[in-house]
């Protein structure tokens, strides 16, 4: 199965990794789903999350792992054993591998996918607020460089499509994580917008964050994150414009 015209591709130019991100088309599921969700948390019948998912491996040429995402900074280091049939899903929000015969998949749907590239490997994350305050993207980074032997400015990084900076309301909580106040902040990452009440209210950018985070951790080829799931109910599923709208998908596998 070839990948779906309206999907995310990388633009890296590599040819030794095989990577896309879902949208909302090409799936089978109905209603508010409609139609490629991958999430089995909104009500979707599980047989058409199912044939989503096998979609998703025909397109990537492999099996797609999955794990249970929790907003927090734990990598999951795929082994042959996590690919076998029945294998448990693990709690983390980042995975790694080396294994070119299995793939790795983050779901998302307002919250920042990132998928990286090495030389011998390739790796997901799953980076929300909470996670990227808590280091998932550098502990992704870290992982990769040990599993593939390869220094962080060997590695490619995208983002995929994430809820934008104009959507993307925070609190003071929010600042705190990232060690911010509301006296002291950086334009490009928090911008002040007082809410329909008028109480005290930012708007941050995802993506300025990562690119931060990244580039801290040695990256230097960073591309991606054009896109805002909120802004666009057409093309992307949003957490924040639905608590049951449905979920996307990232994939990525090393081509052996």
């Amino acid at each position: 199965m070839m990948i779906h015209a309206d999907w995310l591709r990388p633009d890296w130019g590599l040819d030794h990794v095989r990577a896309f991100m879902t949208t909302r088309a090409g799936g089978v599921s109905q209603g508010a789903c409609a139609s490629m969700n991958v999430g089995l948390s909104v009500g979707d019948d599980p047989a058409a999350v199912a044939y989503n998912k096998g979609l998703i491996e025909q397109a990537l040429g492999a099996p797609a792992r999955f794990v249970w995402q929790v907003h927090g900074a734990a990598v999951l280091r795929l082994r042959p054993e996590h690919g076998l049939p029945g294998a448990e899903r693990v709690q983390a929000d980042a995975i790694v591998s080396t294994l070119p015969g299995l793939g790795l998949a983050i779901q998302a749907a307002d919250c920042l996918p990132v998928l990286f590239a090495a030389p011998g490997g390739v790796g997901g994350a799953h980076a929300g607020w909470r996670g990227l305050s808590a280091g998932v993207l550098e502990n992704t980074v870290a992982a990769l460089c040990e599993e593939a032997r390869c220094a962080p400015q060997d590695i490619h990084a995208w983002m995929g499509a994430c809820i934008g900076p104009a959507a993307f309301e925070v609190g003071e909580d929010v600042l705190q994580a990232f060690g911010a106040t509301p006296s002291d902040l950086d334009p490009a990452l928090f911008r002040f917008q007082a809410n329909a009440q008028g109480e005290p209210r930012w708007r941050a950018d995802l993506v300025a964050l990562a690119r931060r985070r990244l580039q801290a951790a040695g990256l230097v080829h960073i591309s991606g994150g054009h896109w805002c799931t909120h802004g666009d109910a057409s093309r992307f599923f949003s957490f924040r414009r639905s608590r049951l709208d449905g979920r996307m998908a990232a994939v990525i596998r090393l081509l052996g």
